[in-house]
């Protein structure tokens, strides 16, 4: 195929490098959107009188023919076309001739790249919320059936006080939540068309980039024509937000890896997200979850990739910025099939509710439930908290918990403990009247969830 710009060469592309130079093979991901920018483009070019309506409404109708013949696949990519535009333009020229040539007046590749690009990213980024959205139903829907269910809290990966399971839960619902709100912010200040900024310097026709601008869904127009071709913040600041979302994947998948294991066995993972060994029969593998936690380095690569590129461009264009692609469309892809993979999973979690509420009653997860007992009393909190302190060095030497210590034994450490200190420590209690907004007791949980709820329902 011969090249858009072959009038001034006077040999051929090596072949060699017209294959390194071409980028097809995966922009062509963007055709949907790069055909309706062009009608959006032909579209005003007839009503500014740049080219006449008719040939306006013959190139219109023309590229809707060649979308609906890419899309029932009628018409395949043409691997030997430069990139998704040059196939989209000589197609267009095949079948109307002379007419289709009229179509990129009045642009460049580069901010026709530009709006493809943001087009593209702007849809998928819908489709990730909507796949976030399932992901925090389906967590607000197991903390709901767990808000009773107690298990240790942990710091330090050391138990540290009792906590609703759900609590945990809802947790990663937050994080959840503002990876969907910070791709609305990416998408806001991605959502202007650089569409007219031509290859930098603008054009010398009456152009309305706003008309353009308005027909394919942005808020406005790019202000700065070099800004508007050389800009890919918005790739860079979408990727971060892959790559967050993915921090979130991956420490829920350690943290479902370490409950299914016999160690803690807190959850059963439901054998239809599992594997097996090739040798020992017994295993039961969480392998959904470790490649979800795996995956997330190959996230942060390609944004770590995409910086790289940028950061020594001169302005406005550079073949350079063609490795945007690949970056931002693995991130996307990438991200996409761990969460439609993860959600399911999380759905088909069982929790061992017992072997939660046994690992909470050891390791003393109620020791500051005592201390607040004693502060209640009149001791100040350092006091009551050497105290207590004394009591667990006790009660780990008589292989006792604080619950199981007697009355008797408690009076030599201190004369404020009375029989009622028991119904305080319970994991019950301890859970329950953790009263504070956001804490981790019962009617908080509830609240939780009502907040959550309100989310889906109003993002």
């Amino acid at each position: 195929m011969d090249k858009m710009w072959a009038g001034r060469f006077a040999k051929a592309l090596d072949a060699l490098a017209d294959d390194f130079n071409s980028s097809i093979h995966f922009d062509c991901k963007m055709y949907k959107q790069d055909i309706k920018g062009s009608m959006a483009h032909a579209a005003m070019l007839g009503a500014t009188g740049i080219i006449s309506n008719e040939e306006s409404e013959k190139i219109i109708s023309t590229l809707g023919e060649i979308l609906a013949d890419i899309e029932c696949g009628k018409l395949e990519f043409d691997m030997s076309s430069e990139d998704i535009h040059m196939f989209v333009e000589a197609e267009l020229t095949k079948r109307i001739g002379d007419t289709g040539k009229r179509l990129h007046t009045a642009r460049s590749r580069n901010d026709q790249v530009a709006l493809d690009i943001r087009m593209y990213l702007r849809d998928e980024a819908a489709e990730i919320q909507g796949s976030l959205h399932k992901l925090i139903e389906a967590i607000k829907n197991k903390a709901s059936e767990n808000v009773y269910t107690i298990m240790p809290g942990y710091t330090h990966l050391q138990r540290g006080q009792p906590i609703s399971f759900a609590h945990h839960l809802l947790a990663y619902a937050m994080m959840f939540m503002r990876d969907c709100t910070r791709i609305s912010d990416a998408v806001a200040r991605m959502n202007y068309s650089p569409l007219g900024s031509c290859a930098l310097a603008g054009t010398t026709y009456a152009t309305d980039r706003r008309m353009v601008a308005s027909a394919l869904g942005f808020d406005g127009v790019t202000v700065n024509s070099i800004d508007g071709v050389s800009d890919r913040d918005f790739c860079v600041e979408l990727m971060s937000a892959m790559s967050l979302i993915m921090t979130h994947l991956s420490r829920f998948s350690e943290e479902i890896i370490l409950w299914a294991s016999w160690e803690f066995k807190f959850i059963e993972l439901d054998d239809s997200f599992t594997t097996g060994s090739s040798i020992m029969p017994q295993k039961k593998n969480p392998d959904i979850a470790e490649l979800v936690r795996g995956k997330t380095g190959r996230v942060y690569g390609d944004l770590m990739a995409l910086l790289t590129t940028l950061k020594g461009l001169p302005l406005a264009y550079n073949k350079d910025m063609q490795e945007d692609k690949e970056a931002v469309f693995d991130s996307i892809e990438t991200v996409k099939k761990c969460l439609e993979v993860f959600t399911p999973m999380l759905e088909g979690i069982k929790p061992l509710k017992d072997n939660m509420y046994r690992a909470a009653e050891g390791g003393f997860i109620n020791a500051t439930d005592l201390a607040d007992y004693l502060v209640k009393k009149g001791l100040p909190f350092r006091s009551a908290y050497k105290t207590v302190g004394t009591i667990v060095g006790y009660a780990i030497n008589a292989n006792e918990t604080l619950l199981s210590i007697p009355i008797e034994k408690y009076k030599e450490f201190s004369d404020l403990f009375c029989e009622d200190l028991y119904k305080e420590i319970s994991l019950e209690t301890c859970v329950e009247k953790r009263i504070s907004e956001g804490g981790t007791g019962f009617e908080q949980i509830k609240k939780q969830i009502e907040y959550v709820e309100d989310f889906l329902n109003n993002d």
